[in-house]
């Protein structure tokens, strides 16, 4: 679909209405009309079919085997015991891969049917969750810290981020009209749009919040990242600003490309709304609309110039940005186990394999989660969980006499997973890929247990077993996962056939580089071996993987270069 196009059905859908209600009423077929598979995405759902089967029902003459993901709006992924008893029985009811953990902390269902539809949105609706831009080109929803260790801090940062997405939605009716049966009005498909306007952004947009020293929403991947400035009694006093980030590229094309966000300056906490609605609203108006691909922020940027960009902002909020502040990252990871905040209360963080949780292949973490969300429940209380940018689960806000009961449940779920994981094993991320994803060019999800498997026994050879690799799989280009900022990244190329990607940082603040291109497993795994051997015998101290293929040479520092455009560090510090 031409960009053209994209924005003429923008323009013409009566604010995200088009002919929604028309194409769900079709029971001719299990797919929407061409231009309402657009419009959906601003509701929270894409149209995607099974792509294991598509080659079998071709021979069939039948039409592909069509459903639909749909992704929750969980602003920090923060999600109430009742509510997760609600998703869960949505999953078992409507869906057919139980819940999703996404790099954004939401969920995705996968499998919902068109005659579904409805009926699911309405079930998550009534947890009091929605899924209004999920997805589409407007703000997704908000990444926020899963931090256990500054609870009073987080709170804080949560509570901002919630304000930021409640507004930063768009003004249409729409959504509650065709899911949830509001009676229409005069004016219906007129609604005013001050943030987006008639035909929304050019792209999607992507917000994220840090608490160093954690970089667990990797917020400089981020089109805008707040970075939380802490003083010296634990007091959040505002945020350095990020802008520019973003993961997609394109196979073979030289002007799409990842990026890293610059920090352009420090806001106190109540200019946060402000300069977030200048920033999305700049990229409203001065993004590409003509060349799709080119439509990011950060093409807006490479374009205009980051000092153009952020006079317009500062214009537009009436905030002038302070110089930034000094702060430090100390890992983009999940700590797993017990933590106790600065409030005393109880945190437990759980691996979730690629964010999947269900009751197969010999799992029962859905259940698990299940027994655990019904206990703390029927306890009452402030428990909650929250899902994680690294596609893990926290069970947070615990008082001393959950704890017993908690990891009782855990052990007989088997969800302690990280206790015996590797650290390679625990870091891992993977996008969804095949077979439901429409984009996916290789295998990610699936693929995923058994390259680390492979990938172990590599490291275990040259006495690396403990070593902490970041390792990041995407089926794509278009780096749902994260995979440009990893350490060890695979990006999908051809059914079997991956990019390898080497030097990235633990920390989020370096981009990899292309290694080898287009590669197989074997091939893949021969490339590596050396490099471990050498790894083993050459590391300076505590040195990470990353930072000595970097230092040593074994890829390019290009992305050092800032006469390189879009490839460019961040210092490790910022220090005033």
């Amino acid at each position: 679909m031409s960009a053209h196009s994209v924005e003429d059905i923008k323009q013409q859908s009566g604010r995200l209405r088009g002919t929604l209600q028309e194409s769900l009423a079709n029971r001719v077929t299990g797919a929407l009309a061409e231009g309402d598979q657009t419009l959906i995405k601003y509701h929270g759902s894409y149209q995607q079919d099974d792509r294991d089967l598509r080659d079998e029902r071709r021979r069939q003459k039948l039409e592909p085997d069509y459903s639909f993901m749909i992704r929750t709006r969980t602003p920090g992924g923060v999600i109430a015991p009742s509510q997760w008893l609600k998703l869960d029985a949505i999953a078992t009811t409507y869906a057919d891969r139980g819940l999703r953990i996404t790099t954004r902390q939401a969920f995705q269902f996968h499998g919902v049917i068109k005659g579904e539809l409805k009926s699911t949105m309405q079930a998550i609706n009534a947890a009091l969750i929605d899924t209004l831009a999920a997805c589409g080109d407007v703000n997704r929803n908000i990444a926020v810290a899963a931090n256990p260790y500054l609870s009073q801090v987080h709170a804080a940062v949560q509570a901002q981020a919630e304000a930021l997405s409640k507004h930063l939605l768009p003004n249409s009716r729409a959504y509650y009209e065709i899911w949830l049966d509001e009676e229409k009005v005069a004016g219906s498909g007129e609604e005013d749009e001050p943030v987006y306007g008639a035909t929304y952004l050019p792209r999607k947009f992507k917000i994220g919040f840090a608490v160093p020293p954690s970089n667990d929403v990797d917020v400089f991947a981020q089109d805008l990242g707040f970075i939380a400035i802490i003083g010296g009694e634990g007091i959040l006093l505002g945020y350095n600003v990020s802008i520019g980030g973003g993961m997609g590229a394109t196979h073979g094309d030289a002007e799409t490309y990842p990026r890293i966000g610059d920090v352009v300056g420090f806001i106190a906490l109540d200019h946060v709304i402000a300069v977030a609605e200048a920033v999305v609203t700049t990229q409203r108006d001065w993004g590409n609309r003509a060349v799709r691909k080119r439509a990011r922020l950060k093409y807006t940027i490479e374009d205009r110039g980051l000092d153009n960009f952020k006079a317009e902002v500062e214009r537009r909020a009436g905030v002038s940005l302070s110089p930034a502040k000094p702060f430090e990252f100390a890992h983009n990871a999940d700590e797993f186990g017990w933590h106790r905040g600065d409030d005393d209360r109880w945190h437990l963080t759980l691996r979730i394999v690629a964010g999947r949780i269900w009751d197969r292949d010999g799992l029962q973490h859905l259940s698990g989660l299940r027994a655990i969300a019904t206990l703390l429940d029927a306890a009452g209380g402030a428990s909650e969980f929250r899902l994680t940018a690294n596609q893990n689960l926290l069970i947070a806000n615990l008082d001393d006499a959950h704890r017993e009961a908690i990891d009782a449940l855990v052990r007989e779920y088997a969800l302690d997973t990280n206790r015996a994981a590797s650290p390679l094993r625990k870091a891992a991320l993977a996008c969804v890929a095949l077979p439901t994803c429409g984009l996916a060019m290789a295998e990610a999800e699936r693929y995923l247990p058994a390259f680390v498997d492979r990938l172990e026994e590599r490291l275990a050879t040259h006495g690396l077993d403990s070593s902490d690799l970041h390792l990041r799989i995407s089926g794509c280009p278009n780096g749902c996962s994260r995979p440009y900022l990893a350490e060890i990244a695979l990006v999908g190329k051809a059914p079997g056939r991956y990019n390898l990607m080497l030097g990235g940082d633990h920390r989020g603040q370096r981009l990899n580089t292309l290694f080898r291109e287009n590669i197989d497993e074997s091939a893949i795994l021969d490339a590596l071996d050396p490099l471990f051997e050498k790894f083993a015998a050459e590391r300076v101290g505590a040195e990470r993987f990353g930072d000595f293929v970097v230092r040593s040479g074994i890829v390019a520092q290009s992305i050092l270069d800032p006469n390189i455009v879009g490839s460019r560090a961040l210092p490790l510090e910022l220090i005033a």
